[in-house]
């Protein structure tokens, strides 16, 4: 038997090509079990959050089963072929590192994010309840979660944003000393503003507010996020209520003034607020930093400071590599070898 995984993610594919392959964590082991029967696996377990689904199989030769399971899932959701562009193909040592790094929050939007240790722990679960795993996935599925556990105790992974977006909502939970119920208004509807709002959302954030000057724009962003759309003319009066505004319209000039946030204080009970401006150039006037209760970084800043996370981050991640080889060196499958 031989280990392989075939999947798609965040990186190599956009959420409308995502949501064909996605399936719902009550599905997750009847669809392993179809997909025994589709690819004519031994073993298979299937992963799938909001930004990845990853089929782990154990097959008598990988290389064959990984073509036909492939060629099948297109079919099924009758995509031409050029959606193989979007997916990865690992076998044997590579398909279990990969799990290993998966587990440990190594491949995630959000470098050292937890979530994903218990996500893959109820996809193994319900495929093991299903009967598709044995005796390869059960032992390599078990020992990525003791790397996964080793990993989060033994190295600071967690510590530390790397992303502008992730320092911006990093600074935001300092100043309010956290999220929840916070409101939060986006002026812009691009995949910069997209990234900071989730971050956002998945510390707490309770309304969403997205602004553009194409409404429909405005619309769609606001949709994805569970937010309100506002018309563009109109987002001076949402400024009175929210705690985060985040900024990326390509305006050719600054469009948030120092008199527009002064003409609302009063209103907000002189309430801490938070800009993240990461537009070039910027869309908010340096001097509205002035104002006491206001915090502004603008994409220099931001930039600064998640470079100075990488490097640190960095090292983690040398360290949780090594991890990994080390622990899967003591795992002898024969679905691991060369």
């Amino acid at each position: 038997m031989e280990l392989f995984c075939l999947g798609l993610n965040h990186r190599t594919a956009p959420v409308e090509v995502r949501e064909k392959f996605a399936v719902g964590t009550p599905r997750l082991g009847q669809a392993s079990a179809d997909l025994v029967e589709l690819a004519g696996a031994a073993e298979v377990v299937i992963v799938s959050t909001c930004n990845r689904t990853e089929y782990y199989l154990a097959a008598p030769d990988a290389g064959q089963a990984l073509e036909i399971l492939e060629r099948r899932l297109l079919e099924r959701e009758k995509l031409d072929g050029a959606t193989s562009s979007h997916f990865y193909r690992k076998t044997k040592a590579d398909a279990a590192v990969h799990l290993c790094r998966v587990v440990s929050g190594l491949d995630s939007m959000m470098l050292g994010e937890t979530e994903i240790f218990g996500q893959v722990k109820q996809a193994y679960h319900a495929a093991h309840a299903a009967g598709t795993t044995g005796g390869i996935l059960n032992r390599l599925f078990q020992r990525a979660f003791g790397v996964g556990k080793k990993v989060r105790t033994e190295t600071s992974i967690q510590e530390g944003a790397t992303s502008v977006g992730n320092v911006a909502v990093d600074l935001a939970e300092k100043i309010f000393g956290h999220l929840k119920d916070s409101q939060v208004m986006i002026l812009g509807a691009g995949e910069m503003c997209r990234i900071t709002a989730q971050s956002l959302v998945s510390r707490g954030a309770r309304s969403i507010f997205v602004t553009n000057r194409s409404f429909d724009r405005a619309v769609e962003l606001a949709t994805e996020m569970g937010g309100t759309a506002v018309k563009f003319d109109d987002w001076e009066q949402v400024l009175e209520k929210v705690d985060v505004v985040i900024s990326s319209t390509g305006a050719p000039h600054a469009l948030i003034l120092r008199e527009h946030v002064e003409k609302v204080r009063r209103a907000r009970k002189y309430r801490p607020l938070f800009f993240i401006d990461i537009a070039v150039p910027r869309d908010i006037h340096p001097a509205v930093a002035e104002i006491e209760e206001v915090y502004l970084y603008d994409i220099d800043k931001l930039e600064h400071l998640a470079n100075e996370g990488r490097a640190r981050r960095q090292l983690q991640i040398e360290h949780c590599d090594q991890i990994i080889r080390d622990e899967l060196g003591k795992l002898n499958l024969p679905g691991l070898g060369g």
